[in-house]
């Protein structure tokens, strides 16, 4: 008996056979901003069931796995802002309170994925966001990160005829300034080159970014695309023989390096300071 019992045992251990999962796992990997942005879930889909409700499968006050199987997980490469809370970098489950009209969506440091234990514990954010009523039906559900803009997304919860965002917003400027005030110290030719095109694409200290793009430039071979933004710069300082001279060593390499969308710029430009 001791034998069979042993046997059974090993072979439940080594078993190789694989069945799909009714909620299958998902992962979604975006950059918003600077910052990497990854989420880990389950997709449960509705089969016929009602989803949300006081007879549904997620009752209304109720908090909620925001997926299946175990807590769903995001995780933030560096501080951002949900919902207009400050959530430092780092994990955090999603636990969601579906409501009629508005969900409580809490945001938890990730202690792992048994959802349940999150109920004792005090978020480290609660985002309360508006219902909208689809007029599609979402049959699994979706966790999704879209309305990318240079710092900002929404992250978008959709299932049945139910939809719920949050509005995620990064501190660019604060993280690149950072990084321009640390590399300063011992910048590279390229560290010069893009610190002058925030400067300037940003519309800071045109002056400040005149310097830097003059030092990125001061070498045997410059670049076309430096030089162009070096034009640029001198354009917008009112400087346009200087911009022109400059437009113009940009053109010349341009056309040497077989690229004809900066001919066709530096050509447009000269023309216009030219006037």
């Amino acid at each position: 008996m001791l034998f069979i019992g042993s046997f059974l045992g090993i072979a439940t251990i080594n078993a190789q056979i694989q069945t799909p999962s009714p909620s299958p796992a998902a992962t979604v990997k975006q950059k918003v901003g600077l910052t990497d942005v990854t989420i880990e879930y389950s997709r449960p889909s509705a089969k016929g069931r009602k989803i949300f409700g006081g007879d549904g499968l997620v009752p209304f006050g109720s908090l909620w796995r925001t997926g299946a199987n175990t807590a769903t997980m995001i995780d933030f490469s560096s501080d951002i802002m949900v919902g207009g809370k400050e959530l430092k970098k780092g994990a955090y489950a999603i636990i969601a309170k579906p409501g009629a009209a508005a969900w409580d969506i809490n945001f938890y440091k990730y202690e792992g994925g048994n959802w349940g234990t999150y109920s004792t514990l005090t978020p480290a954010a609660t985002v309360t966001s508006p219902v909208t009523h689809l007029t599609k039906n979402v049959e699994t559900f979706e966790i999704s990160l879209g309305d990318l803009g240079a710092n900002t997304a929404t992250l978008n919860f959709e299932w049945e005829k139910t939809a719920v965002s949050v509005k995620l917003e990064t501190n660019v400027e604060k993280v690149v300034m950072a990084n321009i005030e640390k590399v300063m110290a011992g910048p590279s030719l390229d560290d010069y080159y893009n610190a002058a095109a925030y400067y300037h694409d940003s519309g800071k200290d045109l002056k400040q970014a005149l310097a830097w793009i003059q030092k990125a430039n001061k070498t045997e071979n410059p670049r076309y695309w430096q030089l162009r933004k070096e034009s640029l710069i001198l354009a917008d300082l009112g400087m346009k023989k200087e911009a022109i001279a400059v437009a113009k060593q940009s053109l010349e390499l341009s056309k040497a390096g077989g690229n004809n969308d900066y001919v066709r710029l530096n050509e447009k430009s000269i023309a216009e300071w030219s006037k």
